[in-house]
């Protein structure tokens, strides 16, 4: 009778109560989890991980176990499927409460660095204090309003911001009620007759006529973009929308595909169970290697079976190499890691024996 650790405090009732069920299957059937793992070809390791709690079964080994200890599979899966949706929103609550955990951290962290609040560094435009230093009575001297682009505009003659002419505003054309418009369209403003103190009169004409030459350029250019793009949808033809690669989406419990798959448990992935087929095998003294493959994660892993202990089984696929060896006493099987392949044919596995030195491999 093996003896089972306590299940963790914080595990969901309805996944304790299929995990001591697990737990009851393997003590009525009198096996230890070493030949359990050996009878449905999951690991040892992860059948510890599966009655301790620390990771939910596949549904294919919950087939395999039932078989193997004479229960009806139904019954079992129902109960797993029940355990599956509790996994689901525990690993959801989970998620949820890292995030928080993670966002007080960056605010924590920003607020850190941010430290107090603290005014510009600029000088003021007419007294030269910086900002963000208090004053000799503790208060921090105000910054006056920075200069706008119509407050610049209006520093060369008598105008302002609110478009009301100032009291030197002499001359004809001043920023002002009757004054012509921004964009400077319209006849120009007479010249003063005796040169007076407003802007000079070439300058204004000049300014005027670049602005207008301006605007007339930008409107022309904007009727032969319209002529052009007009003409140009008339005589395109549809072409065919080009096509867009997307990642094929994996089936509910797979985690990996591909190279995301290299160096990583199958059964953490959720890559065995139904997804996995034996596409080589081989035979080396009392001991069987094989290529264990699983389409849908585009990877392959070595196992070996009856095998004793400090036998050890590789699998390569170009580049890629994993290794794994029988540790305990007793255990009879060894899983490699995950190697990504793009068809089973492009790995091999090979097993070495402890006892002789003896190696095989698939073919």
């Amino acid at each position: 009778m093996p003896r089972w650790k306590a299940l963790p405090d914080e595990l969901d009732p309805q996944i304790r109560e299929f995990t001591s069920q697990l737990r009851r299957l393997v003590d009525r059937s009198g096996l230890s989890v070493a030949s359990v793992a050996d009878r449905t070809g999951y690991s040892k390791t992860s059948w510890e991980r599966y009655l301790n709690g620390r990771l939910l079964a596949p549904k294919g080994a919950i087939v395999a176990l039932a078989e193997v200890t004479g229960t009806n599979p139904m019954h079992l899966t129902t109960m797993w499927e029940l355990a599956e949706r509790a996994w689901s929103r525990s690993e959801m609550r989970h998620d949820m409460t890292m995030e928080a955990i993670r966002i007080s951290q960056a605010r924590a962290a920003l607020g850190e660095l941010a430290g107090p609040p603290s005014g510009g560094g600029g000088r003021s435009r007419g007294g030269g204090a910086r900002t963000g230093v208090a004053g000799p009575a503790g208060v921090s001297p105000s910054v006056p309003p920075q200069p706008t682009a119509t407050d610049v505009r209006d520093a060369s003659g008598s105008g302002n911001s609110w478009g009301v002419a100032g009291p030197d505003a002499g001359y004809p054309g001043a920023y002002g009620p009757g004054a012509p418009a921004a964009g400077g369209y319209g006849p120009p403003p007479a010249e003063p007759s005796g040169g007076g103190s407003g802007r000079p009169a070439g300058k204004r004409r000049t300014a005027m006529f670049l602005v207008g030459a301006l605007g007339a350029l930008v409107v022309v250019a904007a009727g032969l973009y319209v002529t052009e793009t007009q003409g140009d949808a008339k005589e395109a033809k549809p072409s065919p929308s080009p096509t867009v690669t997307k990642e094929a989406r994996l089936p509910p419990g797979v985690k990996c595909s591909g190279k995301s798959c290299e160096g990583k448990d199958a059964e953490v992935m959720g890559c065995s169970g139904d997804l996995v087929t034996t596409a080589g095998s081989a035979v080396v003294g009392a001991t069987t290697v094989e290529i264990r493959y699983s389409k849908v994660c585009a990877a392959a892993w070595g196992r070996i079976t009856q095998a004793a202990q400090g036998d050890t089984v590789e699998i390569t696929s170009g580049a890629s190499q994993q290794t794994d060896s029988v540790d305990a006493p007793g255990d009879t099987v060894a899983y490699t890691m995950m190697v990504p392949v793009a068809a089973a044919t492009e790995a091999k596995a090979c097993a070495v024996l402890a006892a002789t030195g003896e190696k095989g491999c698939t073919e």
